[in-house]
């Protein structure tokens, strides 16, 4: 997504990893620019190194660590989930252990899974479920965001946002994995994506760097992509799920009203 890209970062510097392998070299490129290099086992663990999590990058840097990993989504449906969520905990902000079936067992209740939290299109859906927050009380349901990082970005994200709903942390991306959210490059850099990018910029949400560059959140690469369930009461009970295309892709919002509150 060269256009969100360049709204983060004013210059792409980025220099070729000599190959010291005898087979041919690839080149990757995006559709407004193109930037050629060398691609090879080699090469490609040196530029993983060059990426120490300790230091901040530009993050056109993560696209090409990023491509390496690119996920594909598996379905999973509303039948699957109890099953696939059974041993999944998270954690609240005090640090308790809870399995997150936990959450609906005795109440329903509208779960957000953030990208990571850092990320500007998550506060923008955090807003976008808060708004609703006086139907989701007056029908009995809870508002829940979880998020893949650990305690500390999950408390700064709640202070940050002043979310109206409860903030739980996943460090493992256990709960991400088991419902086999879309994780890759090509599902965080899409020309949509950049587009809303510019609008939330507009809006006045920011993406907050310090927490997107957080071990956590750069081991990962950064490209997990989340979703929206609605489950209880009971835990087997999950009559919704959506789960992100790309970066971004919140549902109408009368989706899930429906499935929560009708």
């Amino acid at each position: 997504m060269a256009l969100a890209a360049t709204v983060f970062s004013n210059t792409l510097n980025i220099q070729s990893v000599p190959s010291t392998s005898n087979s041919p070299p690839r080149v990757l490129s995006t559709p407004t620019r193109s930037v050629g290099f060398s691609l090879t086992p080699t090469s490609v663990d040196n530029l993983r190194l060059r990426l120490s999590p300790r230091k901040s990058h530009p993050p056109i840097m993560f696209f090409f660590v990023g491509v390496m990993n690119a996920g594909i989504e598996s379905p999973v449906t509303s039948e699957d989930a109890p099953n696939l969520l059974d041993t999944v905990k998270v954690l609240d902000l005090n640090g308790n252990e809870i399995p997150i079936s936990d959450l609906w067992k005795d109440r329903k209740a509208v779960v957000a899974f953030a990208r990571h939290f850092g990320c500007v299109f998550c506060r923008k859906r955090a807003d976008y479920l808060a708004s609703k927050k006086d139907i989701f009380d007056a029908s009995g349901v809870a508002l829940v965001l979880i998020g893949p990082g650990n305690i500390d970005q999950a408390k700064a994200f709640s202070e940050q946002t002043k979310f109206k709903g409860e903030v739980y942390a996943d460090p493992t991306h256990s709960s991400y994995e088991a419902l086999r959210f879309v994780s890759g490059v090509t599902t965080t850099f899409t020309p949509k994506a950049g587009l809303k990018i510019i609008q939330l910029y507009m809006e006045g949400y920011r993406q907050d760097w310090k927490l997107s560059f957080q071990k956590d959140t750069v081991t990962r690469g950064g490209w997990q992509q989340g979703g929206i369930i609605v489950g209880g009461p009971g835990k087997t009970n999950i009559s919704y799920i959506h789960k992100d295309k790309e970066a971004g892709d919140d549902p109408d919002i009368e989706d899930i009203l429906k499935a929560c509150c009708s």
